[in-house]
């Protein structure tokens, strides 16, 4: 698992600088906010994660971590996809608001699975 949390976050690093040097390029820093999120919640949140598997969950129970890789994927996909269409300003934030809430409650319990998960670890 920390070799797919690795991945992801290599991914998302790289979409936020893409994201970030467009910015700079075009002088519209609209998308800041976006930017943000894709190098906190996708880069950094998953390295961490990476980190916590590979130091002190080895052998995370299968169903349980898996459930939290993807709760995760999805938040975070959706919120980075919302964030983008709201500050784009290319959907309105009524539409978007119901859906950045259920990704951000995706991400936090994700982020609640991996607590449980370190607390249940015996190496932790």
């Amino acid at each position: 698992m920390d070799r797919k949390y690795v991945l992801t976050a290599l991914g998302y690093g790289l979409l936020g600088l893409l994201l970030g040097m467009y910015m700079a390029h075009s002088k519209n820093h609209t998308q800041v906010v976006t930017h943000a999120h894709i190098m906190l919640v996708g880069l950094v949140v998953s390295f961490i994660y990476a980190v916590c598997y590979k130091l002190w969950l080895p052998k995370p129970p299968a169903k349980l971590s898996t459930i939290q890789f993807y709760t995760h994927q999805f938040g975070t996909l959706v919120m980075l996809i919302a964030l983008f269409l709201l500050f784009g300003g290319l959907v309105a934030e009524n539409i978007l608001g119901p859906i950045l809430g259920i990704s951000t409650l995706a991400v936090f319990i994700s982020m609640l699975l991996m607590k449980v998960m370190f607390i249940k670890s015996k190496s932790a």
